[in-house]
């Protein structure tokens, strides 16, 4: 019996809670509903988009027997309108809004947890690390998931070991896109990360080897070393990240791939206010520039989306970012705010990109809602074209 054949059972028996439920232990529900206004100024196109989206999740999970759990989630996406492209509805004339119309299982998975040990079988999130390579994307209205094995060991305290057989992934775009290839792809995927809690922070080695067996040219091997910590100094906290991967063509890619990637952070924290600044690099040759297309991609190069596909000059993107919170009586330090700002530029070359600058207010509402309004403004300098993109959101979870 082949993973598909297992991942189909493990999707049967996720889709049927019942079979496992008593009337006694009825599991665990949750559920999320998402609103949101996404307004696209690009100048790449002659009309503004102006979406109206409305997001519904709903999940069930329950443990059993020894060790043993299961969970199942449904997720469905309503467009409120059609002033805009969602890759589904045909209105190609607007600025793409990727929060496409979605009736879909999201997740349902069979897994067991020992003491040091686990695996999960089925459809199922994958976040590792800051979700530079591998993640949910949960920005997007549909979350993008995998049809996986994944396997765990804590061998000591200061280690764990990771490993992922990935088989497919759900892509954001929904399975109505009119593009196939954007609804899912067919994986062979290996990927082990490992981690070891260190006195001077976290040391996180991986190796990700990712055939994509639809589009031959997306199929890498990235292996590199990430290095994370923190320090309080007096009134002071500090926190670094120092990251290295090299990337090459794996599989049947027909091209030759041999591009670095590199990232260098620092963050200082004082009375309540955090300040950063960061360099990344994904380099390139002039054909390949360093991918990363199973990533959370909008929360790293700027919110206007720019870079989701790095150029094949690759991409040097220095930033600085500014937040905290603040707020009195009821909303004490509930109002959390972020500003950013980006420096583009070519990897080979040179050439500069553009800049952008990001900006965003978190806020709590009546009845547990909680808002969001957003704002990224990319100034291009011959790369793609000026676009201005803002957000209102309303979300409710319990």
């Amino acid at each position: 019996m082949n993973l598909r054949c297992c991942i189909a059972m493990a999707l049967a028996c996720g889709a049927s809670p019942a079979v496992l439920a008593s009337e006694t232990d009825a599991g665990t529900w949750t559920a999320n509903l998402r609103y949101r206004h996404e307004s696209v100024d690009d100048d790449a196109f002659a009309r503004r988009a102006d979406a109206n989206t409305l997001r519904l999740r709903l999940g069930w999970s329950r443990a059993f027997a020894s060790g043993f759990s299961m969970g199942v989630e449904g997720e469905g996406v309503a467009e409120l309108n059609d002033s805009f492209n969602s890759g589904a509805n045909g209105e190609t004339a607007y600025p793409v809004v990727a929060d496409a119309r979605a009736l879909e299982l999201n997740q349902a998975w069979i897994g067991w947890r020992g003491a040091r040990t686990g695996a999960v079988l089925g459809r199922q999130r994958i976040a590792l690390d800051n979700q530079r390579f591998v993640g949910n994307v949960g920005w997007r209205q549909n979350e993008q998931t995998f049809d996986a094995l994944a396997l765990d060991a804590k061998p000591s305290d200061k280690v764990m070991l990771r490993y992922y057989y990935l088989d497919r992934v759900h892509r954001v775009s929904g399975d109505d896109a009119v593009d196939p290839l954007a609804r899912e792809r067919d994986l062979q995927g290996h990927l082990l990360n490992a981690a070891w809690t260190l006195p001077v922070g976290t040391l996180v080695g991986y190796a990700y080897l990712v055939e994509d067996r639809d589009v031959a040219v997306a199929s890498t091997r990235t292996m590199g070393l990430r290095w994370t910590g923190a320090r309080t100094v007096g009134a002071n906290a500090y926190a670094w990240t120092l990251e290295g991967a090299t990337q090459a063509d794996h599989a049947d890619n027909p091209r030759d791939v041999d591009v670095e990637y590199w990232l260098a952070e620092g963050a200082l924290t004082r009375s309540g206010i955090t300040g950063k600044l960061g360099w990344e690099h994904l380099g390139g040759d002039g054909l390949s520039g360093f991918q990363t297309p199973l990533a959370t991609l909008h929360a790293f190069n700027g919110w206007a989306d720019k870079f989701t596909t790095t150029p094949a000059n690759g991409l040097e993107d220095r930033y600085a970012s500014v937040g905290g919170k603040f707020g009195s009586g009821k909303l004490q330090d509930k109002l959390a705010w972020t500003v950013a700002w980006h420096d583009y530029a070519a990897d080979r070359g040179g050439a500069s990109y553009g800049t952008e600058l990001d900006a965003s207010l978190a806020f709590p509402l009546p009845g547990g809602l909680a808002g969001l309004v957003k704002l990224a403004d990319y100034r291009s300098d011959g790369f793609a074209r000026d676009t201005l993109k803002a957000w209102f959101q309303v979300e409710w979870s319990y």
